[in-house]
């Protein structure tokens, strides 16, 4: 028996309830031990340990002076004292009692099950009720971690399985009461809610009550004197009451003393599932046998709800986490070939913050259905929780066909979906991982699929990656990295970097770029390079590039203030910033807060983070545009799909890429693709900057092909703010990240 190991605890108990004594009477007609129903009630126990994910659940009785636990899942003791448990004080509270944090609690936060011991923190019990309306005790379940809540629709799942502990409890105590004695049996059958029934040595019956009649629909006169066989489907009639005459020819019983489900049939015909406990008495040398039914119609109907609940998506209803690594480890444990993909949504936030989450469900459904089409019937897609899926493909080891799949999964999923009666574009990554050549277990197999997700996702949208040893390390570094960059905004080692922007004709200063530096307390100052490619992918990015946003408007607006009226500040915006759905709104607010008009503000959009956006990102560069915002193209003529998006995206100016200029002295092909970029800026009505300019033959070559202005390490290289400031005759200081 667990006691108290702390003497300063000062336990809060649970009140004696007025009806105690009849409780207690109540609650021995069970003739219940501790670990006394592990086998009657301890499925129930494990689907609501993996349906619930606790540590512990128990089934209690609350005697005088302890508690016992007929059923336990998760904890070594059967027996703990009434005073500190927490079941105690279930028996007065009308509906489950939830105690997400019992450390927080007045009642339970000295108890020394909390501070010593199992050290519970998170408590949930359903009042376990007997017929005569007594509580016997709970079913409960406890964790060692606290909870942010608990939903109406678990409680309403406990109390579901807590009736279902009941129903097998109720069995027992029915059983007990007709053993004792056939006058007692009939006494207590009278009222009982299950249908009663006795039979005699030859299998006829004796004695109906009343909840038989509703059960079956034949009346006592009907039913008295014929064969037990009477509520047997007809299918099966003959081997029941045939059974009871050989036992009571002295053969062994079979289901004396246990309960069975078996199919019965009313008077109408009409068949349904019953739960049938028989049990046997000698009155005169002769046998008689009783035998209590309950209709477990609704239960089944329970039961199926709760085993899908705790096997299947009910969004989806596709397979979950736990069929899926069962499925796995039944595949390792043959040895068969199989391959492992991990599948996540690039996108899907969006779709929820933009449209509603009614909306996003429908589109996890068509994705569900287009994951499906992609596989055999007997691989295995299941949903993995969010906007993650995986696909098992059984008895498939081999790397071609896993990629293929892989294909198929990206090409279903780069048709758009239809939302609201919009055409929405979202994008997928798929990390793929094959047995047993990347790993021997589940966890190392669904670990790898992940880590090589993690770097597909890293390489851009729409793309499938398979695992290799030299991810690991990769990854590993990764994630160190991002670690420290949550380190650098919480400590403000960011700061931005200016470089200007100057007049191709004549060098006046017109405008400047902010870029953004990492200045590491014990590596010193880090390169873009170094730092930009992970903060993007992280969770940062929009925070960072908030406050980017923030300081760089703070800093123009300062500038024009003091010595550089038109000057136009440059801000690359992260994809993130895109996605969010919220761009315009905090612009507005950058704007208004630095007191800046919006004509010195100029928004600088990749190729990449145009094509990895919908049309919400479109239709937000426009409202920015209409209010005055440039909006520059950057790194312009590297990519692909440039020359549509110019038709499309609402661009001011298009920035050359360093790349071109770099080598216009001495490539006649360079200098081709900057006339081109050139004339097709003034064909569109946009305006023309060029990156990089080191030289000023370089220089004297873009003004002789138009370029309106330009940017490079011959006017400045990025400075901090009170560098640019002096060099230009202004004043200015650098800012630090706000939360």
């Amino acid at each position: 028996m667990l006691h108290s190991t702390n003497p300063e605890c000062l336990l809060r108990l649970a009140p004696i309830l007025a009806d105690e004594d009849q409780r207690l009477a109540s609650l021995a007609e069970y003739g219940v031990a501790p670990d006394d129903c592990q086998e009657e009630v301890g499925l129930i126990l494990d689907v609501a340990q993996r349906l619930f994910d606790v540590n512990t659940v128990l089934v209690s009785f609350v005697e005088r002076d302890r508690v016992i636990f007929p059923a336990r899942l998760g904890l070594d003791v059967c027996v703990i004292d009434r005073g500190p448990a927490f079941c105690s004080h279930t028996l007065g509270h009308v509906g489950p009692l939830v105690v997400l944090d019992t450390g927080l609690d007045p009642r339970f936060h000295d108890n020394p099950f909390v501070i010593d011991g199992p050290r519970v923190r998170f408590y949930a019990g359903a009042p376990l009720v007997s017929p005569s309306g007594h509580t016997l005790g709970t079913l409960c379940l406890l964790d060692a971690s606290p909870r942010n809540a608990f939903s109406h629709s678990e409680r309403d799942n406990l109390v579901a399985l807590a009736a279902l502990v009941l129903d097998k409890l109720e069995s027992r105590r029915l059983m007990r009461a007709g053993q004792v004695s056939q006058n007692r049996f009939e006494q207590i059958a009278a009222t009982s809610p299950d249908g009663i029934l006795c039979a005699d040595h030859d299998g006829l019956i004796t004695f109906w009550n009343t909840a038989a009649e509703r059960l079956f629909g034949f009346s006592a006169a009907e039913a008295l004197g014929r064969s037990i066989d009477l509520i047997i489907p007809d299918r099966m009639k003959g081997g029941h009451g045939g059974g009871l005459s050989r036992v009571a020819q002295g053969g062994a019983p079979r289901l004396v003393g246990r309960s069975v489900e078996l199919p019965a049939q009313r008077k109408d015909g009409t068949e349904f599932p019953i739960e049938l406990s028989l049990s046997m008495w000698w009155d005169q040398e002769r046998a008689n046998f009783g035998s209590i039914v309950r209709d477990i119609t609704e239960r089944r109907r329970d039961e199926d709800r709760l085993h899908r609940l705790a096997h299947f998506d009910p969004l989806t209803e596709l397979p979950n986490r736990v069929v899926l690594r069962r499925r796995i480890e039944d595949i390792t444990k043959g040895a068969l070939p199989a391959a492992v993909l991990i599948v996540d949504l690039d996108g899907f936030k969006h779709v929820n913050d933009y449209f509603g989450h009614s909306a996003g469900d429908l589109l996890l459904r068509d994705v569900a259905s287009r994951l499906l089409a992609c596989v055999r019937p007997r691989d295995t897609v299941a949903r993995l929780g969010g906007d993650e899926f995986a696909v098992l493909l059984a008895e498939s080891g081999d790397e071609r066909e896993a990629t293929e799949v892989a294909d198929r999964i990206v090409s279903a999923m780069t048709k758009p979906f239809q939302v609201d009666e919009q055409p929405v574009n979202i994008g997928t990554s798929v990390g793929i991982a094959l047995y047993p050549s990347h790993g021997e277990t589940v966890d190392d197999l669904m670990s790898h699929a992940d880590l090589a997700l993690y770097d597909a996702k890293a390489g851009g949208r729409d793309r499938h990656c398979l695992f290799d040893v030299g991810l690991k390390a990769a990854v590993v570094l990764r994630r160190t990295l991002e670690v420290d960059l949550r380190h650098a905004v919480e400590a403000d080692e960011f700061e931005l970097f200016y470089q200007p922007q100057v007049r191709a004709g004549d060098g006046a200063l017109t405008g400047a770029e902010a870029l953004l530096r990492w200045r590491h307390p014990e590596r010193g100052l880090q390169p873009p390079s170094a730092f930009l490619p992970a903060l993007e992918g992280s969770s940062l990015a929009a925070r960072v590039g908030g406050w980017v946003l923030r300081t760089a408007c703070l800093q123009a607006a300062r500038w024009r203030r003091e010595g550089a009226p038109n000057l136009v500040m440059g801000v690359n915006l992260f994809g993130v910033q895109c996605r969010g759905g919220d761009l315009a709104t905090a612009v507005r607010l950058a704007l208004r807060t630095a007191e800046l008009p919006a004509s010195a503000l100029e928004l600088e959009i990749t190729e990449n983070i145009v094509l990895q956006n919908d049309g919400a990102a479109l239709r937000t560069l426009r409202e920015l545009k209409q209010d005055g915002v440039g909006i520059a193209f950057d790194d312009y003529g590297t990519g692909f799909a440039s020359l549509s998006l110019l038709k499309t995206y609402p661009v001011t100016r298009l920035k050359i890429d360093q790349s071109f200029v770099r080598r216009m002295a001495d490539s006649p092909q360079d200098v081709a693709i900057v006339r081109a970029v050139t004339m097709l800026g003034r064909a569109f009505g946009l305006s023309i900057i060029a990156e990089g300019v080191e030289t000023q033959a370089q220089r004297d070559l873009l003004v002789a092909e138009g370029c309106d202005e330009i940017q490079g390490y011959l006017f400045g290289r990025p400075m901090p703010a009170p560098d640019f400031a002096s060099t230009f005759g202004l004043t200015g200081a650098r800012g630090t990240i706000a939360a």
